[in-house]
Order: structure tokens, then sequence, then C-alpha cells
């Protein structure tokens, strides 16, 4: 089992992509399978459904809430655990700051830029290949 912060933009990818092998498509169904135990606490969740709800995306909103659900429930609420070096982007702190209060958790994202270089912080395609790869 892998514990892991997600991105919103990995959320927003897997919802729009309609390639069932996407490494995006993989972790939302690794999620479900309850292989991913997601991360989060409610400054993540309030993200999630403010982006996820935006009209331009037009995801249907039974969808969201079935994902919204469904973190809420299988995953765990963390706190933040304080990281005092700048971030390229101060916005998405609360991403890292949760991951980095779990031992032994990634944080996922398609934006590698927003974060600083450390282990845990992997793009959807570095962690099915290291640790999901058939």
């Amino acid at each position: 089992m892998i514990y892991a912060v997600i991105d919103t933009n990995v959320w927003v990818s897997s919802l729009l992509t309609h390639n069932d092998s996407s490494p995006t498509e993989r972790i939302f169904r690794l999620l479900f399978k309850g292989e991913i135990v997601a991360l989060y606490n409610d400054e993540i969740m309030a993200e999630y459904e403010d982006v996820l709800s935006r009209k331009r995306f037009s995801f249907p909103q039974e969808d969201v809430d079935e994902l919204l659900n469904y973190i809420k429930k299988n995953g765990i609420h963390a706190d933040r655990a304080p990281f005092n070096e700048a971030m390229p982007d101060e916005d998405d702190r609360v991403f890292l700051e949760v991951s980095l209060s779990w031992e032994d958790s990634f944080l996922v994202t398609g934006n590698l830029k927003h974060y600083p270089k450390l282990p845990k912080v992997v793009t959807p395609a570095e962690l099915i290949a290291k640790y999901f790869s058939e």
C-alpha cells in the first residue's frame, strides 16, 4: 500500500483522459482499488472541490462527489509538517507539507516545477514505474 498526497492536476488529468493506460488514470484506479491511500487535509479537499467543480471542465458533479467522498471515507486526514524553505509555487505548499507529515509517503504531481526537488515528489508515471509496473 502506498500513501500519497495527490496534486489536483493529477485528478484533472485523470478525469479528462480517455486513455485507460495513462499514468493519471492508473493512479485513479489504484486509489479506488485501495492500493494507494490518499493523504489530505481540509485545505486540499477544498481545492479539489473548487477546481474539479469548475464549469470549464464540465466534469459530472456525481463523478466529482464520488472521488471526494471516497477520499474522505478511505483516505487519511493528516496535519501539515512545516517546510521552512521557499517554494517555487507557494499555493502548493499545503500539498508538500501534508506529504511531509506522513513518513514514507509521496506527493504525486504533474507539475514538478512547482515543488522543491525531493525524493518524495514524483510524477504519476514515476510512481507507477517504481511500485506498480507489470
